[in-house]
């Protein structure tokens, strides 16, 4: 699938992946997040903080940041992860 269009077919801005319908690659998303060892992975409190920022920014697509080229929801499951963006999207959220 063309990264720019989700499955409906559509450019989707500041979508993530399960506003686009992207069944297959939430759950991969949801597997590696709930493998991931506690120690490495986001609360889930800062986890939702980091995705609704990532919601609020421009350079969010078809759940991708621009910026970086990752899914955001992957990205934002490591704790030692941080926003590209300068200044960082995420740092009031750490």
């Amino acid at each position: 699938m063309d990264r720019t269009v989700g499955a409906s077919g559509r450019v989707c801005r500041r979508c993530l992946l399960e506003e686009l319908g992207e069944g297959d690659y939430l759950e991969s998303v949801r597997r590696y997040r709930a493998r991931l060892p506690e120690k490495e992975r986001t609360p889930d409190d800062v986890y939702d903080a980091r995705l609704a920022a990532c919601k609020e920014c421009t350079e969010l697509v078809n759940a991708t940041c621009n910026l970086c080229g990752c899914y955001v929801e992957i990205r934002a499951a490591r704790r030692s992860s941080a926003c590209p963006a300068v200044p960082a999207h995420w740092s009031a959220v750490q």
